[in-house]
């Protein structure tokens, strides 16, 4: 079926963050198992990673790189905000609509060396309309986090709200939509427009988080509609296509520990690799669980692992750097996770429940998420006490209705073939460009067209 994919030029990029490169992995390994020219344009961070699965990496040049730094020590002034909306129209603005053009200028230099025919970017890659506008080659993005679209049937995104369905809630989700719009998020909106007008970048004057979502020629969502709030006005480009999980490369043994046959229940905790401050869920759920029956297995990262061994070196407890989620997730009854969407989507994969604690990065869309479809508890704060966590974890324990919803999620999950969808889909867009006058098929180059 995919014969004519061979030999098709395709590069891929992502913003420079886990979260936007590795659920990405397994797509690219696919499509150079096809016979695809795979390369990746992405931070030097990545290139272990990309050298593992044989794919070119052509570095960042113009372009910041986030991995050369945490987020305080790249932008200080961020620390000064406190208001998790605050904090995500900083991010918006400087993380992802300003870095746009130095993409722009990066990918134009590639593509003096490399006639690519297909583009395929993170959602949040505001890279990518430069590409589709200016380069016609087509484009595909793929939803790494909860949908971005704006509907008449949900709270606007970014928001971290259930959606209602009563009168009277919907009028306020309409309410929170305007106001959004118009003074939340009008400021990212401005930024953007202006960036677009100065290159010549056609645009209708909607939210910035609508126009990732429309300007893409498919937009191809990670998950399932079961984990994705019910929508009567998805846009036409959107797919979803599964749990887009990374490409394991490693070839190290299984990890084990004895221990896991000493304790009935067991419990992983982690923060991710991007959060570095350990007291925001880290040591909550030690202190919490220190000398129980409960095991806690804690991934940290790399932040201030010995630290916590020499304090917590209780039995039931394992604080290691990293351990691989396939080896691990088998093992756990209940997962206790700020939120990232990777974690999630491998932990309903594993059939595990929940205790989310995520407000920032957008990750209070998913914590919302995972509470509205019982699939565990969502704290509502980054920064839970002992007490909050133990008896959200002992009610996931007790109450039936989260492994429930989250094993039938894992089903759900199971009639999704990630890597076989997007194939089809990226030969069906390939095939619809070849038909299309003006359309580059990777045989033409297009010079820098910014505007004086």
């Amino acid at each position: 079926m995919y014969t004519s994919l061979k030999s098709k030029k395709i590069l891929f990029a992502n913003v420079a963050a886990d979260g936007h490169f590795y659920p990405l992995t397994g797509l690219a390994a696919y499509l150079k198992e096809l016979g695809c020219d795979v390369r990746w344009y992405t931070s030097k961070h990545y290139k272990p990673k990309l050298d593992a699965l044989g794919i070119h990496n052509y570095p960042l040049v113009k372009a910041m790189d986030f991995n050369e730094g945490s987020p305080s020590e790249i932008f200080p002034e961020r620390d000064n905000i406190k208001s998790p909306i605050g904090k995500l129209k900083f991010d918006l603005i400087n993380a992802f609509i300003l870095r746009a053009p130095e993409y722009y200028e990066d990918i134009l230099a590639i593509r003096k060396e490399f006639a690519f025919e297909l583009f395929v970017s993170d959602c949040m890659y505001l890279g990518s309309p430069f590409v589709k506008e200016l380069m016609h080659v087509p484009v595909i993005s793929i939803g790494v986090v909860p949908m971005l679209e704006n509907s008449k049937d949900t709270a606007p995104p970014g928001m971290g709200k259930e959606p209602s369905h009563h009168i009277f809630g919907k009028l306020r989700q309409r309410i929170m939509r305007l106001v959004a719009d118009k003074f939340i998020f009008s400021g990212p909106n401005k930024v953007l427009y202006k960036v677009f007008d100065e290159y010549g970048i056609p645009y209708k004057r909607e939210t910035l988080f609508d126009l990732m979502v429309h300007k893409p020629d498919l937009y191809l969502q990670s998950g399932t509609p079961g984990f994705e709030y019910q929508r009567s006005d998805l846009s036409h480009n959107v797919k979803f296509i599964g749990s887009l999980l990374p490409q394991a490369t490693s070839k190290a043994a299984p990890w084990y520990d004895p221990r896991l046959k000493k304790f009935s229940k067991v419990i992983l905790v982690t923060q991710g690799t991007v959060e570095k401050d350990i007291k925001k869920l880290i040591i909550p759920t030690l202190e919490a669980f220190k000398g129980t029956e409960v095991l806690v297995i804690v991934t940290t990262g790399g932040s201030e692992t010995e630290m916590l061994r020499n304090k917590y070196s209780h039995e039931n407890i394992i604080i290691e750097d990293y351990i691989s989620f396939y080896d691990v997730m088998p093992y756990a009854d209940v997962y206790v996770t700020n939120g990232g969407y990777g974690g999630v989507m491998l932990g309903i994969e594993h059939q595990l429940p929940m205790v989310v604690a995520g407000v920032h990065e957008g990750k209070n869309e998913i914590a919302a998420r995972i509470g509205y479809f019982k699939l565990g508890v969502n704290l509502n704060t980054e920064t839970p006490k002992p007490s909050d966590i133990k008896k959200a974890v002992d009610k996931v324990f007790t109450d039936p209705v989260y492994f429930d919803s989250v094993r039938v999620l894992s089903q759900e999950f199971k009639q999704y073939n990630p890597k076989t969808l997007f194939a089809a889909y990226a030969l069906e867009l390939l095939n619809k460009a070849e038909q299309v006058p003006g359309t580059v098929t990777g045989k033409e180059h297009f010079e820098h067209r910014k505007s004086a």
